[in-house]
């Protein structure tokens, strides 16, 4: 079927004054100030309320932490001590029935602020959550998010120099061997595919040198692309420098991380070499505006870094640093912080680009992030009746300036997945109430 998304407000895009025809799961026309579809239609989607834009990215996030949002051990916090608070209830309460719940309130949250691919870094798997790629894969493909799993690890506990307690730590063997698994079960390559996998060993305080370098290795193996934390805050550059001898950006080259198969997230303590090094080599960062500024991290160089060639996207990280899974407030927070670190040059336009075409660079990406000819049909269409957008002259600015959250209409490969605000197939109150549920045991540990 041929759907024409006729007559938006405004449209993301160069010559779709009036809209974009959707065909199967791809783009296959924009339709220009004046001119009407060349080959017809079979339906039209009246977009006359709507701004439309490409959807939205999310390229790191941590869902399991939907069960401990502003947890009281945690709130008031910065990185390490948060991570030492948090680190012994995850490892204790979760188990795969919250786990599951976790993953389809986040999976649903960010499809109703417009993200229509989501990358989420799962490193923890305590036992009886060994299966924890195969739950989120499971998840995301019954809510018809497109997504990105990344394979995480720890290996190195507290007993070992690292920040995780041991019970939450796998060995090296192990991770390999569940690592092929999930590469072997689900890393789809094809264009338009709906999932993919990531290797991820969480950050260099809580791997050891040989899984990186083993991971590395892996990924080359089976064309995957590769995930870690990496210079978020002061406190991990002087991790490095105690126990590992040199900076973060060094030890990525040491492991043999140093490429454009990787992404990193926050990116925020490089200095002006690093920058320039990251970018020669194509490496992805992923601005998390919210985390960076609820955790006291610092301001991730977005303007350098993506000058020196590196891609740069956003996310949403952990949804107990955000503390949710709304990527569009997001871009609203990258715009206000960059402005601050920056000037009032950096505008909505930077911040969308960063959001979809940026993301989806990180990922490894050509057939998301845009629309145009030949991408796949993912797509975000916000109204502007709500009292906040009144008198906006810009539609497409309105979105960023007056704060935009919640989409009205979403589409991934084609199909509409929220529908006047509410995500399609999903009970959102029997959700809340039996994720909320869930999360109420965590606030009784420890």
């Amino acid at each position: 079927m041929r759907l024409w998304v006729k007559d938006p407000l405004a449209v993301m895009a160069e010559g779709a004054a009036r809209g974009v025809v959707v065909e199967g799961s791809r783009i296959v026309e924009t339709v220009a100030a004046g001119r009407e579809p060349v080959t017809p239609v079979d339906a039209v989607f009246d977009a006359s309320r709507h701004v439309v834009i490409p959807g939205l990215v999310n390229t790191h996030h941590h869902v399991y932490q939907t069960l401990t949002r502003a947890h009281p051990r945690a709130i008031n916090k910065e990185l390490f001590p948060w991570l030492q608070a948090l680190y012994p209830i995850w490892t204790k309460g979760l188990n795969p029935e919250a786990f599951r719940l976790a993953v389809r309130l986040a999976g649903t949250e960010l499809l109703m602020s417009g993200c229509t691919t989501a990358a989420d870094h799962h490193y923890i798997f305590p036992p009886g959550l060994e299966d924890a790629v195969d739950i989120e894969v499971e998840e995301a493909r019954t809510l018809g998010l497109r997504m990105t799993v990344t394979r995480g690890s720890m290996n190195l506990s507290e007993e070992d120099g690292g920040l995780p307690p041991k019970a939450a730590v796998q060995d090296e063997d192990t991770i390999l061997a569940d690592s092929e698994r999930v590469l072997a079960k689900y890393h789809d390559l094809s264009d338009g595919s709906m999932t993919r996998i990531a290797l991820a060993p969480c950050s260099p305080f809580s791997v050891t040198r040989s899984l990186m370098k083993a991971t590395a290795d892996l990924a080359a193996k089976h064309d995957c692309r590769l995930h870690t934390h990496l210079g978020e805050t002061r406190d991990e550059n002087d991790f490095c420098l105690s126990a590992l001898r040199c900076r973060p950006v060094d030890y990525l080259e040491e492991v043999g991380w140093m490429s454009d198969r990787t992404w990193l997230a926050h990116g925020i303590h490089f200095d002006d070499g690093e920058v320039a090094r990251l970018g020669r080599h194509g490496v992805g960062i992923c601005h998390c505006p919210t985390s960076n500024m609820v955790l006291a991290s610092g301001q991730c160089r977005t303007r350098e870094l993506e000058a020196a060639g590196a891609p740069v996207g956003l996310g949403v990280d952990g949804s107990a640093s955000n503390d949710n899974s709304n990527l569009m407030e997001g871009v609203r927070h990258a715009l206000m912080i960059g402005r601050l670190t920056y000037d009032a040059t950096l505008s909505h336009t930077d911040v969308l680009r960063w959001a979809t075409k940026g993301s989806a660079r990180c990922l490894g990406r050509a057939d998301i992030g845009e629309i145009a000819v030949g991408k796949q049909a993912d797509l975000a269409l916000f109204t502007l009746d709500e009292l906040r957008f009144s008198g906006a002259g810009d539609p497409l600015a309105a979105l960023v300036l007056c704060g935009a959250h919640r989409a009205d209409r979403v589409m991934v490969a084609g199909e509409w997945r929220v529908v006047d605000g509410m995500p399609v197939g999903i009970d959102v109150a029997k959700l809340r109430y039996e994720h909320g549920e869930a999360a109420r045991a965590f606030l009784d540990l420890f």
